[in-house]
């Protein structure tokens, strides 16, 4: 079955996250990369604490990071993989 995104993801409010996220990191790094690939594709702004595990909607900046899509994927199955054993 294929991932659907939540609602959440296609509100204003993540939108405009996002926006200052993008912005915020540009100042600092002066640019926007996935944090482990350094890829500039298909970025895709994630939570360092998973929603799903307690995680703010929208975290201090500090607590979001940019992954490329490969990267995103395997970190999310690494923490849906935890939460299955129990969080261990």
């Amino acid at each position: 079955m294929p991932k659907m995104t939540e609602s959440f993801y296609n509100s204003a409010s993540w939108r405009a996250y996002r926006q200052q996220h993008r912005d915020w990191t540009i100042a600092r790094q002066g640019g926007v990369w996935c944090i482990v690939c350094g890829s500039i594709k298909r970025l895709i702004l994630d939570h360092a604490i998973e929603r799903k595990d307690g995680g703010a909607d929208l975290p201090p900046l500090e607590q979001a990071h940019w992954y490329c899509t490969g990267c995103h994927n395997r970190k999310t199955a690494e923490a849906k993989a935890k939460r299955a054993r129990g969080g261990r």
